[in-house]
């Protein structure tokens, strides 16, 4: 995602350029892209977002809904009716064609039994063979105009006017959402193809694998006080909410912390139902301490650090391995954080193994993929103090809870935060 320098080696220099022509300067060329997308929305079809608003930077907001697959039928008896939704979930039926249930596409792995949907929708496929001519042309079937012209009477579509709704609405609030948003789907307002600095706006599919596996260890967090670092919309934190008792969502930025805090607010009614709580707060890894003015934005109280200190447990990151710099930070606030923290704790991080074509290898790298790894590595060769980490892969064999494209590049890492000998 980030742009890359490099040049020609110099023996495919002298091979390619006569000695006369040869510039110095095309060692200093440089390749920068002004925006990224998120797979996410690339592949999403596009009825499912919605420009609702410009944010306060004048970006496009859209909102989008991701789809739980339980049945809305077992949360009301479990979760509305004062029982605990997450000991009696119902799972969905996946319909005929959509793969083996909890498997992860393309990977023929599959968990005997688990009716579970495991993938995108594959609605459409069916009857997709070409149908050629008597010249072996392809033959494309035409719809009638009558079913593609909306001015035609008794046309069975209506006319869509788009519109940006408002710049900059209200808050909205915790009872707006229970009305307007069914307890099997989760909505997620988010920019698009923002520039590098802003991805954070954006949904990714990191965040998506990790709610899945908080939906499958439910033992892990709940009741619990937990934390995110990076927490960009916020969907992982939301998620966790339903089962977790407090859930403390950082991140940088008032512009983006407040998409934050409007995303927990239009999800209000599913930690309410779990009896959890989203506490959308300020975390700068880049400063060793918390943002604790009262004046700020999203700022710590002394009885939020001192309940996060006391009672956290689990910590969690999801798709925030972009940027060398920011990767090492990370890194030092979760060793800052799980020394301070009073009791012994686990790290959960997401990330997708993303290749790029670089000139400076002349080769497809994943460069931030392997400055994340090497600092898994340093972490856990740290000289034992009063605490030695212990990393372990997670194996992306659990059942898949959220409709998106779980890819062979999505990985989880387990950090276990422990008592040395």
């Amino acid at each position: 995602m980030r742009g890359r320098q490099g040049g020609l080696p110099a023996r495919l220099r002298r091979v390619l350029l006569p000695r006369n022509n040869w510039d110095p300067t095309m060692d200093e060329v440089t390749f920068k892209s002004d925006t990224v997308l998120s797979d996410v929305h690339l592949y999403t079809p596009n009825q499912r977002h919605l420009m609702v608003r410009l944010n306060g930077v004048g970006q496009p907001v859209f909102l989008s809904q991701f789809k739980l697959l339980w049945s809305q039928d077992s949360w009301t008896a479990s979760g509305a009716e004062g029982g605990h939704h997450r000991d009696a979930l119902s799972w969905e039926v996946p319909p005929a064609g959509s793969g083996s249930p909890g498997s992860i596409p393309g990977s023929g792995h599959s968990h005997e039994g688990s009716p579970l949907q495991a993938g995108a929708d594959t609605s459409g496929q069916e009857g997709a063979g070409a149908q050629l001519d008597e010249d072996g042309d392809l033959d494309v079937v035409r719809r009638p105009r009558a079913a593609s012209d909306p001015d035609l009477e008794g046309s069975p579509r209506d006319k869509v006017h788009p519109m940006i709704l408002t710049q900059e609405e209200d808050d909205i609030t915790g009872d707006e959402a229970p009305e307007s948003c069914p307890h099997s789907v989760i909505r997620i307002e988010h920019t698009m193809a923002t520039p590098l600095e802003d991805v954070g706006k954006q949904v990714w599919r990191g965040a998506l694998l990790l709610a899945d596996y908080i939906l499958f260890r439910r033992d892990l967090f709940q009741g619990r006080t937990v934390l995110e670092l990076g927490a960009g919309t916020g969907l992982a934190s939301i998620v966790a909410a339903t089962v977790a008792r407090t859930v403390y969502c950082t991140d940088v930025g008032a512009d983006l912390l407040a998409m934050c805090q409007r995303n927990v607010a239009l999800n209000s009614h599913l930690a309410a139902a779990g009896g959890g709580v989203v506490k959308v707060k300020e975390l700068d890894w880049l400063k060793d301490g918390f943002c604790t003015d009262p004046e700020a934005p999203f700022s710590w109280s002394e009885g939020d650090i001192a309940d996060l200190y006391d009672h956290t447990t689990v910590l969690f990151a999801a798709e925030v391995f972009y940027d060398d710099d920011l990767t090492d930070a990370l890194f030092a606030t979760l060793s800052r954080l799980a020394h301070r923290l009073k009791n012994a704790c686990t790290a959960i991080l997401s990330v997708e193994k993303r290749l790029n074509f670089t000139l400076r290898h002349l080769d497809v790298t994943c460069e931030a993929y392997d400055h994340f790894r090497s600092s898994l590595h340093a972490l856990e060769k740290l000289a034992p103090g009063k605490l030695r980490f212990v990393v372990e892969p997670v194996e992306a064999s659990f059942p898949q809870l959220l409709v998106y494209e779980r890819i062979r590049q999505l990985e989880l890492w387990k950090i276990v935060a422990e008592p040395a000998a």
